[in-house]
């Protein structure tokens, strides 16, 4: 859904994998490890896409000052304005979702259940 997004828009630099990394750091300043531990990215290559988020101006990165190995990554106002564009996908989804019937509460209820089952999904990956 965000790939078909992201072509209506005509949005072509970016793709789904590295639009939804923009959207879960959001308005964080996090390290490239904590935005790996988070696992939304099992089978993609963290580093190469901020790169390209990078050097497509949608991230700005930084040296940690009280790290000198650590990374850090907060979205620029390209990336900001993306994320606003994908938030406003989202939000009519679930409006769209409203209109077949689905309640606030069961939209939650579902997300909260696909939440368990990724966090079971991870932990299983992960050997835990």
């Amino acid at each position: 859904m965000v790939k078909a997004e992201l072509d209506r828009l005509g949005i072509e630099e970016v793709n789904n994998v590295q639009t939804l990394i923009l959207y879960n750091i959001g308005d964080a300043n996090i390290t490239v490890g904590e935005l790996t531990q988070r696992g939304y990215y099992l089978g993609s290559n963290v580093s190469y896409n901020i790169k390209k988020l990078v050097e497509s101006d949608y991230l700005i990165q930084e040296r940690s000052p009280h790290d000198k190995r650590s990374v850090k990554v907060r979205l620029s106002q390209k990336g900001l304005d993306l994320i606003g564009k994908i938030d406003n996908f989202f939000q009519r989804n679930v409006e769209d979702l409203g209109k077949r019937g689905f309640t606030s509460e069961q939209i939650k209820g579902l997300i909260s259940n696909l939440r368990v089952v990724e966090t079971y999904w991870s932990d299983n990956i992960a050997g835990i």
